[in-house]
């Protein structure tokens, strides 16, 4: 369908590519007050071009209101409801939507949940480990008895460091565990529930409650070191109690199935592990929409995060290439290849709903680099959507003490590509 040109109220004129079922989706946003608010428009100058831009609050601010399933921890994650509002907009089910940062994998659950085609991409072999199992996830029954199976008895050597999260005696259930995976996975015979189980073994590794293996730590989705963890427990006059290891995993598999689980979708679920610039495996205009939050300015160190994790499922995230960009022209060249290759999996008036948070204050306004980039690479930048809420306590983990700066809203670029 022919594209057609709009000017900007003031100096400027929008960019190209006002399709009727972008037209109508702006039209909802000015429009939106589902949560009492109505929208701010305005218009944004990115590089001599004006896009126009909605603020509100698009999608819920409660703390787990999702599916059960999403109740898995990661850094930097976003709500599922922001995936879903667009999913539901620019999807039919069937479809395939795709997340090549997928973290945890809270856009391709969703999509499962929506009854869409879920295709993934992290080149942090960890993402895999946390996204697979919750997309066709296996009844508690067999969970339980698998759990039976598992020999926890552990007799072999375990790290002294490791001491300052755990009883000894739950060190050596998490060893015995992961001995059990590592020894499964070298043979072939590491399965849908072994694979469950390692998934929620790894999100109970660490936390701040009696839910966890570890004596009070950081939250789930961070692992202090061991010399960090020496202070805590000094502070808080803290020895590591027994945790029950197959409890816990039992009782954390019962609260993530509470929600009934996904259907089937039409086609299998497709995840990669691989550079977001790289991905041959994922056919060329294949895929009908991309949601994704890249990695941001040295925000997020994935790895000194994930030491712990990766250490339980025996990833050497030192020879992982996990992107830790400092400067915005880093930032910038590794997006541009990314973009290229999302521009290619996707098909002709494909859709990608491209979310960068806020960083270092607001001082650095990333959106405007990523309606830089889409238009460098091809894509047609199409508007700027500000979901504003009030504080989350994802904020505070990250150190913001106040409602003006930080993670408390999402800034997302909406780009189409061309048909």
């Amino acid at each position: 369908m022919a594209a057609t040109t709009r000017k900007a109220r003031g100096s400027g004129s929008y960019l190209p590519g006002f399709e009727p079922l972008v037209s109508t989706f702006r039209e909802e946003l000015a429009s939106f007050s589902q949560f009492g608010t109505r929208t701010v428009v305005s218009d944004h100058d990115c590089g001599g071009f004006r896009l126009p831009v909605f603020e509100n609050e698009f999608w819920t601010a409660k703390q787990r209101d999702g599916h059960s399933l999403h109740e898995v921890s990661y850094r930097a994650c976003f709500k599922p409801q922001l995936p879903a509002f667009f999913i539901s907009r620019f999807t039919a089910p069937g479809e395939a939507v795709y997340d090549p940062f997928m973290g945890r994998g809270t856009t391709l659950v969703e999509a499962s949940l929506l009854g869409r085609c879920p295709v993934g991409n992290d080149v942090n072999p960890l993402s895999k480990v946390l996204v697979e199992p919750r997309l066709a996830p296996p009844p508690l029954a067999a969970i339980s008895r698998r759990l039976d199976e598992i020999p926890f008895d552990w007799t072999g050597e375990t790290s002294a460091d490791l001491l300052v999260f755990y009883h000894p005696k739950t060190l050596g259930e998490i060893c015995a565990l992961r001995a059990w995976f590592l020894q499964r996975r070298a043979t072939g015979e590491l399965d849908e529930l072994d694979r469950w189980l390692q998934m929620v073994a790894t999100n109970r590794l660490t936390g701040h409650s009696a839910g966890f293996f570890s004596v009070y730590t950081l939250p789930p989705n961070q692992a202090t070191s061991v010399t960090a963890q020496r202070r805590i427990n000094e502070k808080r006059g803290q020895i590591p109690e027994y945790r029950d290891v197959r409890k816990l995993i039992l009782k954390k598999s019962r609260q993530l199935l509470k929600d009934p689980p996904p259907g089937k979708s039409p086609l299998a679920a497709s995840i990669h592990t691989e550079s977001a610039a790289h991905t041959p495996d994922i056919a060329s205009e294949s895929v009908a929409l991309i949601v994704t939050s890249p990695p941001f300015l040295d925000v997020v160190q994935y790895k000194t995060d994930n030491w712990l994790r990766a250490w339980f499922c025996g990833i050497d995230l030192d020879k992982v290439d996990v992107w830790t960009l400092r400067k915005l022209s880093d930032w910038s060249d590794a997006m541009k290849g990314a973009f290229s290759e999302f521009l290619r999996v996707l098909r002709p008036s494909g859709m990608m709903a491209f979310e960068v948070g806020e960083v270092r204050s607001g001082s650095i306004r990333l959106e405007e680099e990523v309606v830089r980039i889409g238009q460098a690479t091809g894509f047609v930048p199409e508007c700027i959507l500000i979901n504003s809420q009030v504080f989350t306590k994802t904020s505070n983990c990250w150190g913001i003490s106040n409602n003006e700066r930080g993670t408390n809203s999402n800034r997302i670029v909406l780009l189409r590509k061309s048909s």
